[in-house]
């Protein structure tokens, strides 16, 4: 039977999301660990480009703003939305020191920085990803299929097996929702009525994902 375009692109989303159910029981832990973090004082840094960026973009607003119910406000920052800081930087150092830059600027021991990458191989964030190790944070990863450079570059990596990088992209978003659907989870029931969180204790500064 011949499908159309669209169906074809129905069915690569069907059968990378057959793969990807697989990889559930990470962005649980990811989404838990980031309202442990964040509820104890971390920040949560991401970038990414062009369409990644999007995607990088939602989850921050998610976090600052809410996802589904009420919460208190969460510390997300979108490193590539700092339009003035990214250009100048790119001006003055090279565009592969945007996100490293700022990384240095914004990043302490304890806090997360999660880069979001179709391809695995995007120099800068390389860049950030070395620069956020050598501060003390901790590194992840949502990129496309596996054996990739920032695979191998963060501490854990969500990598999706689909060919195409538009199928990749929609289910970085599955991703995002899901990190927020979690993250969501752990803060209910952990908020005072200040609207601040008593418990689990932060991280300790440097500690990675066991």
């Amino acid at each position: 039977m011949n499908l159309t375009p669209d169906g074809h692109h129905c069915d690569d989303l069907m059968h990378a999301l057959t793969a990807f159910r697989r990889s559930c029981p990470l962005v649980h832990r990811w989404g838990t660990e980031l309202a442990r973090r964040l509820g104890g004082g971390a920040r949560l840094l991401v970038a990414g480009n062009g369409g990644s960026a999007a995607q990088a973009q939602h989850l921050t607003a998610e976090l600052v703003g809410r996802y589904r119910d009420d919460r208190p406000p969460f510390s997300a920052i979108a490193l590539h939305a700092d339009t003035s800081s990214t250009t100048a930087i790119a001006n003055d150092y090279g565009v592969q020191e945007v996100f490293a830059r700022q990384t240095c600027a914004h990043g302490r021991p304890g806090d997360v920085l999660m880069l979001l990458s179709t391809s695995g191989a995007s120099a800068n964030l390389l860049a950030a990803a070395a620069e956020a190790h050598r501060i003390g944070m901790t590194v992840w990863a949502l990129t496309g299929p596996a054996p990739n450079p920032l695979e191998a570059a963060g501490d854990e990596a969500l990598c999706v097996d689909a060919p195409v990088s538009a199928t990749v992209q929609e289910l970085h978003l599955v991703a995002v929702h899901m990190i927020c659907e979690a993250f969501d989870q752990a803060v209910d029931g952990h908020v005072t009525e200040a609207g601040r969180r008593t418990d689990p204790a932060p991280a300790p500064v440097g500690e990675g994902i066991a």
